[in-house]
């Protein structure tokens, strides 16, 4: 019996979206690779790098601030224990993905797929036919000129994950989100982290005020960046990298010596082997498959999702983007809302982001109110020594629509989902403002931003 769907890669777009589909009934079955599921994002990716985030800030709270609070306690780095723990958590969590694939009855066909006609996935020298194809099949790191990644000394993120120890002086390449949270770990851990950005800002595409006062952060913590500069090359000798760039306003060339170079320039679609070409799927110049608003390529029964199509690169919204070509292949009406899609870098303070920033209201010329709040005003985040940061809302100036918001400090990814309900059902700041907020909680910062967007905030 044919499959109904057969998705292409188990990372969260087709894992999701296979659960999905057989929820509503349709037999599915996931082509993946690797020796487990999850893909990029579980194995060496979201879930690793958020293990090492958390261990190595409570390694911070425990060197600044357990003595404040009258805890005796002088940590001790582990690296190996470190590494072990990280491993621990990204085994519990792909075993919770062939779980729920052996409960929900999803066939996993382990191999890489080619698609040599429509309606065929072949695995091996095995062909298995199905109704719908789904390519759900990822992104990898894009490569630099100049650069040779080993994932030794030259590592991208995977590499950056599994360091035999912990380096003296950590060269980023690419000042990203990647890029700054994993320098964040490094740095905690005690390496010199210099970052080399090409643009003049960090975290391209960001509310210019939040990028500002990110960076000042992230100074303060040890990370020195470089910007305006384009890397050279990096040419590696006894393990050790000699990193060269040049610096666009002056074309002055520098050289700097590390003992480990992360690039982290950004990712790519992963389709090789698929055989797009052959089928004649249409791709645009950076390698992302065309689909329309269905998740259909040019060549009928073959949808993408993810990574491997337009749009930001993140694993929610492919998850998303897999629950709704699952609801559309069994009959029903899966949508993506892609205006209210957070991203969020989870650095200490966390940032977090949904909607249109300043800039783009702006270039846009539509009028808007700002309202902002800073954590300083708020008791939890002081207590906790989280004073760092501020909400800031931003709202239609006519009907106090909220068009966007962005958060640096505690908790903002998870904050940020207040908001994001809001937008989602047209909400306006005063909604926010007149809701109940619990003291003492981080979200009253939320509610006074909501407030500034009118007659002002209560403790500011």
């Amino acid at each position: 019996m044919p499959y109904d769907v057969i998705f292409i890669g188990a990372g969260p777009g087709g894992y999701v979206g296979a659960i999905r589909a057989a929820q509503l009934g349709l037999k599915t079955a996931v082509v993946e690779g690797r020796e487990t599921l999850g893909g990029t994002c579980l194995n060496v990716g979201c879930i690793p790098s958020k293990a090492l985030l958390h261990s190595t800030h409570m390694l911070h709270e425990a060197q600044h601030n357990f003595a404040k609070m009258g805890l005796g306690v002088t940590p001790k780095i582990d690296w190996k224990q470190m590494l072990s723990y990280k491993d621990e958590v990204i085994g519990q969590n792909t075993g919770g993905i062939e779980f729920l694939f052996k409960k929900n009855k999803i066939d996993w066909i382990k191999g890489w797929a080619t698609i040599p006609a429509p309606g065929q996935v072949k695995v091996g020298d095995t062909v298995h036919e199905a109704k719908h194809i789904v390519i759900a099949s990822g992104s990898e790191p894009t490569a630099l000129p100049g650069v040779t990644v080993d994932e030794k000394t030259v590592v991208t993120s995977t590499g950056a994950l599994t360091l035999a120890k912990v380096p003296k002086h950590l060269a980023v390449i690419g000042a990203g989100v990647i890029g700054l949270e994993l320098g964040s770990v490094y740095a905690r851990l005690g390496a010199k982290v210099t970052v080399i950005e090409y643009l003049d800002a960090i975290t391209p595409g960001m509310d210019a005020e939040v990028a500002r006062s990110f960076q000042r952060l992230l100074q303060k913590q040890g990370l020195t960046f470089i910007l305006g500069a384009a890397v050279q090359g990096v040419t590696v000798k006894g393990g050790k990298a000699s990193l060269t760039y040049k610096l666009r306003k002056t074309e002055a060339e520098e050289t700097l010596e590390a003992d480990t170079v992360l690039v982290a320039t950004g990712r790519k679609p992963y389709t090789e082997g698929l055989g797009l070409d052959a089928l004649g799927i249409e791709t645009t110049p950076r390698g992302q498959i065309v689909t329309d608003a269905r998740y259909a390529t040019s060549i009928p029964g073959i949808y993408a999702i993810g990574d491997a199509i337009t749009g930001p690169m993140l694993a929610h919204k492919a998850m998303d983007e897999g629950h709704a070509v699952a609801e559309i292949l069994a009959g029903q009406h899966g949508h993506v809302n892609y205006d209210v899609i957070p991203g969020v870098i989870y650095t200490h303070p966390e940032v977090a982001s949904v909607g249109k920033t300043e800039e783009q209201l702006k270039e846009e010329g539509r009028p808007y109110r700002t309202g902002k709040f800073s954590f300083m005003g708020n008791g939890r985040a002081k207590a906790n020594f989280a004073g760092d940061g501020f909400v800031k809302i931003l709202a239609d100036k006519a009907t106090d629509r909220i068009l966007g918001a962005h958060i640096i400090g505690p908790m903002a990814g998870d904050l940020i989902h207040e908001i994001c309900v809001a937008m989602e059902f047209g909400a306006a700041a005063e909604d926010l403002a007149r809701t109940c907020h619990a003291h003492p909680t981080y979200s009253e910062a939320v509610r006074e931003a909501a407030l500034a967007c009118g007659d002002g905030p209560i403790h500011s």
